[in-house]
């Protein structure tokens, strides 16, 4: 066992002597102002009275962005949204939160996509606006049309069986724990580990083909 040393002093060496007790069982009129630094506390000892402000309130208000965090079925979700091409490899990777239309996200990850090309997705990125940007570049959507369309479009149903590439890709990813279920706070290191993921999908094929 360890203790503090000092030295015994007299009592008449304290500072501060004892005060009397008054009338009903509290201490003197003229002790109040003595022991300065101390907080008037509640009879009810979970409430403390206290002039200074709260410590709480000082604090910096949160970052208001979302973290590609979003509200959805299974509650607080990240979706990630990728490009593969006909080796199901990946070539364009982006995150959104979980309530995000899948559409509306495609708009900026089709710059890869050149003439010639044929652009396999499902019926979630179905829109005129994808069809008429994929036209626009010589290239042609072979997207399940919604089951509301009025006007019927054309759609290979043979050749949408190849889609399953990129289901194969998010089979491979969620087998690293860092991509299955999110750990990092923030939305870029997220993707980041989303990447790593992909540059060992990449070097498993590489080294298959030598």
């Amino acid at each position: 066992m360890g203790g503090h040393s000092s030295a015994l002093r007299p009592a008449h060496h304290l500072r501060e002597p004892l005060q009397p007790v008054a009338q009903g069982r509290r201490v003197g009129s003229h002790s109040v102002g003595c022991f300065k630094g101390l907080r008037w506390r509640h009879p009810n000892d979970r409430f403390v009275v206290d002039p200074r402000a709260s410590t709480c309130g000082q604090r910096s208000k949160k970052q208001t962005r979302s973290r590609c965090m979003g509200r959805s079925r299974g509650g607080l979700t990240t979706k990630i949204h990728a490009l593969v091409d006909a080796c199901g490899l990946p070539i364009v990777l982006k995150i959104t939160e979980g309530q995000a239309h899948d559409g509306r996200s495609a708009q900026d990850m089709i710059d890869t996509v050149e003439r010639g090309d044929v652009l396999l997705a499902d019926r979630a990125y179905d829109s005129n606006a994808l069809r008429q940007t994929l036209a626009a570049r010589g290239a042609r959507a072979n997207v399940k049309p919604m089951p509301n369309r009025v006007a019927a479009l054309q759609f290979n149903r043979r050749l949408y069986r190849k889609r399953n590439l990129v289901e194969r890709f998010f089979n491979k990813i969620k087998h690293y724990r860092a991509v299955a279920t999110r750990y990092d706070k923030r939305d870029d290191n997220f993707l980041t580990s989303i990447k790593l993921a992909s540059i060992r999908i990449w070097l498993r094929f590489n080294e298959s083909m030598t």
